[in-house]
């Protein structure tokens, strides 16, 4: 069975919650915290640097699928061979600050080059969030024909809340909310909102189409393995507010 397979419930009642450790964060120290945490606050994958190292550790500490992160196809070999589950090309969050860009044509090619290397594996890939939404809307089906199984949205690192509180965590989440609603209805598998996401926002993600929601920075950059699994669980219990059969029944 596949990783999409065993996943397929959680996608379906849009519940499913992916805890990314980083795709730059090769401390295994850390790396270990954001997995365990992943593991005991209920989340139903974990998303790590493509390491094989880190895939073995990933895999000592917990019985969820592990996903790993890289932006070059060649990145995927040992960790694929290590026993990673799935693979994502992105997230490029990491890099707008280095003043790096990935254009539409070169996500493409990079997710046609993957998938030839690896044609089995399960493929989640990242929409830029610094293309025009119309245009993440054709790359994401661009990118479904070339084989990507998953679709994930982005664009919390760019946003510029200038309130406080829940109405701050609203507007941190904007574009990849609006992302995810359009690039949802535009393509058959399921898409995964993530970037600047919350506990107020997750449910908002579900409600626009998306099948799950991808957090990062919110649990991996706790110190403490208490208050990052703390992080996990209210997340996955902002899940169990609304699913994807409420919403389709509206």
């Amino acid at each position: 069975m596949t990783i999409l397979a065993t996943l397929q419930t959680a996608f379906d009642r849009g519940q499913a919650l992916k805890i990314i450790s980083g795709l730059t964060n090769f401390n295994a120290e850390s790396v270990a915290r954001t997995v365990k945490a992943a593991d005991l606050g209920g989340a139903t994958f974990v998303d790590i640097a493509a390491d094989a190292k880190l895939v073995e550790l990933a895999k000592s500490l917990t019985d969820l699928p592990v996903c790993v992160s890289a932006v070059e196809a060649e990145k995927f070999l040992a960790p694929v061979a290590a026993g990673a589950d799935a693979i994502e090309i992105g997230n490029f969050d990491a890099f707008y600050a280095q003043g790096i860009r990935f254009e539409a044509a070169e996500v493409l090619a990079l997710t046609r080059q993957t998938r030839d290397l690896l044609p089995e594996i399960t493929l989640s890939v990242t929409v830029p969030h610094i293309l025009a939404l119309d245009e993440q809307v054709r790359l994401a089906e661009a990118l479904v024909e070339a084989g990507a199984d998953i679709i994930q949205t982005e664009g919390g690192t760019s946003s510029n809340p200038v309130h406080a509180g829940t109405h701050g965590l609203i507007e941190k989440a904007a574009p990849t909310l609006a992302a995810a609603a359009e690039i949802s209805r535009a393509v058959s598998v399921p898409v995964l909102c993530a970037s600047g996401i919350s506990c107020v926002t997750a449910p908002m993600a579900i409600a626009t189409g998306a099948a799950g929601v991808g957090v990062g920075s919110a649990v991996n950059r706790l110190q403490s393995e208490v208050e990052a699994i703390a992080a996990v669980r209210a997340l996955a219990e902002s899940l169990q507010t609304v699913s994807r059969v409420r919403v389709a029944a509206r």
